[in-house]
């Protein structure tokens, strides 16, 4: 977003953008919509190919309550919460800071809650071939809150199990009763 269509934008609500507290708010709109959407100039498998580690490790590694904040993209308003990432490696792992900026890559983009946890999932499966991968997804929506029907206690939760976490019963269960919800 540049200052001028923040600044369009301020006008069209109504709004004089030559007001005292609104005259530096266009330069901050677009510093703000930049940062909100750096997702889009960065490189998934470039942020994980930093941090690939072999290691003698098959068990279900988690990291949860890895904090999200996205965009949705029908009304562009925010949406937030937590996520929970599992996986087994199969002699390889992954340096923990890379899956929360392998989430934030995604989530800095316009988003889907259903897109986003799917995206994040299919990206951990195969630079170490893991025997399977389980992402879960509980955000809050702004968008559902703040307008339409204001349900503001509301919370979305998505999943996304690939490989021994969608055909093993048991393994998806141990990752769900690690992280409840």
């Amino acid at each position: 977003m540049t200052e001028n269509i923040a600044k369009k934008i301020i006008e069209s609500i109504g709004e004089d953008p030559a007001r005292e507290g609104l005259r530096d708010t266009p330069a901050r709109m677009a510093k703000a919509w930049e940062y909100l959407m750096q997702g889009y100039s960065q490189d998934p498998a470039e942020i994980l190919g930093k941090a690939i580690f072999d290691e003698n490790s098959n068990q279900m590694i988690i990291v949860k309550d890895i904090e999200i904040y996205s965009m949705c993209e029908h009304h562009m308003l925010p949406f937030f919460g937590k996520c929970h990432i599992g996986y087994i490696a199969q002699g390889r792992v992954y340096g923990v800071s890379k899956l929360a900026r392998l989430v934030d890559c995604f989530a800095r983009r316009l988003q889907l809650q259903e897109r986003l946890t799917h995206q994040i999932a299919e990206s951990l499966m195969a630079p170490i071939n893991a025997e399977g991968v389980g992402v879960v997804i509980e955000a809050q929506h702004l968008c559902m809150m703040m307008r339409g029907v204001s349900k503001q206690n509301s919370t979305m939760i998505t999943s996304a199990m690939l490989g021994s976490f969608r055909t093993d019963p048991a393994v998806r269960a141990e990752f769900l009763q690690l992280i409840p919800t």
